[in-house]
C-alpha cells in the first residue's frame, strides 16, 4: 500500500474551529459492514445502538496544557509544545521556530521568569530543560495554554479548557484530545447505562506518535511513537465477561482501540490472572489487520494519510470508508477534532 491511496481533498470551511453548541449536538455517521449501508444520525442517539450484552470502553487520559508562550533573547516570539517527560524539569517537545532555537539557545516563559533552555536535537523536536522552578507540570496549570491542533486556526480560549476535555477525563498526560469522546454527556452515558450495557475505562496518554505524520511512501516501513498505557484490572474481567457473554466491544475512538487490540491475547485469554496493565504501545493497525477485541468503533474524520484514517480504514474497508468521506463531504459535515462523528458496526 501506498501512502497517496489514503489522500483525499478536504474543503478548508469544513475543517471545525470551534465545537459543536452543545457536546450531543453532533452529527453522527452511521456504517453497517456486514450491509454495507450509511445512515445520517444525530450523536444523541448513540444509545439506540448499544444493546445490553455489550460494553463501551473509554480512553480517560486528560489533557495537560503542554503550550507554552515564551519570548526569544532577541524579543521575537517562540512556543514550546511539550511532548514527554523525559526525568524532572527535562522535557521532549517541539518548537517553533525551531530553525532559529537551535543547541543552547534560551526562551523565557511568559510569566517573565521560568527559562527553557534547548538542549539537544532529537528524532521528535528537541530536549528542552527548564530552569527557575521546581516543577514545570505544576506551571502548566498557570501559565499553560490548551493544546489546540494546527488546523483549528485560532488562539486557544477560556472554553477550550472544557471542551477541549472529555467529561470522564482523569489521568493527567495527553498532549491532544481523544476526541471521539468529547461528544459524550452525563445524560449521554446514563443512556447507556439504562440499556444494561456495561461501561469500562482505559488510559492512552495521547501524544505526538498517534499524529506523527507518515515520510515513507509503503505504508508498512512506518514506524509509530510509542505512547504510554494503562489497562486496568476491571477493564480486562469486564471485557472478558462482555465476550464470554457474546457481547460487543463498542470502542470510543482509536487509542482506546489500539490499547486493547495491543494486549488482545492477555484480554482474550480466559485463564489470564487479572492485575493492572501498564506499558507503552507503537501499534501501527492498516489495513491486512485483523481485529480480534474491537467489534464497533465510535470516531471522529481524520487527516489525509494520517494513520488514524488507516486504522479506521483497516477497520471498515478502504473503499468503504471513502465511500463515506465523500458522503460527509457532500453533506456538509464537520472535520476533525472538534468535527462531528462516525460510528462504525
Amino acid at each position: 500500500m501506498r501512502l497517496s491511496q489514503f489522500n483525499y481533498e478536504l474543503p478548508k470551511e469544513l475543517i471545525a474551529q470551534y465545537p459543536a453548541k452543545g457536546r450531543d449536538d453532533s452529527r453522527m455517521m452511521v456504517l453497517n459492514r456486514k450491509r454495507w449501508t450509511i445512515e445520517h444520525r444525530r450523536f444523541k442517539e448513540i444509545a439506540s445502538f448499544v444493546d445490553k450484552k455489550d460494553t463501551v470502553v473509554f480512553n480517560n487520559s486528560r489533557v495537560v496544557p503542554a503550550r507554552l508562550l515564551c519570548k526569544r533573547e532577541t524579543g521575537g516570539k517562540a512556543e514550546i509544545f511539550l511532548l514527554k517527560r523525559v526525568k524532572g524539569n527535562l522535557y521532549e517537545a517541539l518548537v517553533r521556530p525551531a530553525s532559529r532555537l537551535f543547541t543552547g539557545k534560551k526562551v523565557i516563559c511568559e510569566d517573565g521568569k521560568t527559562v527553557a533552555e534547548i538542549v539537544e536535537n532529537r528524532e521528535v523536536g528537541k530536549l528542552v530543560r527548564f530552569a527557575n522552578v521546581v516543577n514545570i507540570e505544576k506551571e502548566l496549570k498557570r501559565m499553560g495554554h490548551t493544546p489546540l491542533p494546527p488546523y483549528i486556526k485560532r488562539p486557544s480560549d477560556e472554553s477550550d479548557k472544557e471542551r477541549y476535555q472529555t467529561i470522564y477525563a482523569k489521568n493527567d498526560g495527553s498532549t491532544a484530545a481523544p476526541t471521539a469522546g468529547l461528544h459524550f454527556t452525563d445524560e449521554i452515558l446514563r443512556s447507556i447505562k439504562k440499556k444494561d450495557a456495561g461501561l469500562a475505562y482505559v488510559t492512552l496518554h495521547v501524544s505526538y506518535g498517534t499524529f506523527a505524520p507518515i515520510k515513507t511512501d509503503d505504508v508498512s516501513e512506518h514506524r509509530m511513537h510509542k505512547e504510554s498505557f494503562e489497562l486496568p484490572k476491571e477493564t480486562q474481567e469486564i471485557i472478558s465477561k462482555t465476550k464470554e457473554a457474546g457481547g460487543r466491544i463498542m470502542a470510543v475512538g482509536t487509542t482506546t482501540t489500539r490499547v486493547l487490540e495491543d494486549k488482545a491475547d492477555l484480554l482474550l485469554n480466559e485463564k489470564a490472572k487479572r492485575k493492572d496493565s501498564k506499558g507503552s504501545t507503537g501499534l501501527f493497525i492498516y489495513p491486512g489487520y485483523d481485529f480480534k477485541v474491537v467489534d464497533a468503533l465510535l470516531t471522529n474524520f481524520h487527516l489525509p494519510k494520517s494513520t488514524l484514517l488507516m486504522l479506521v480504514s483497516a477497520f471498515a474497508g478502504k473503499n468503504f470508508i471513502f465511500k463515506a468521506y465523500k458522503e460527509a463531504i457532500r453533506e456538509r459535515y464537520r472535520f476533525y477534532s472538534y468535527g462531528d462523528c462516525m460510528l462504525i458496526l
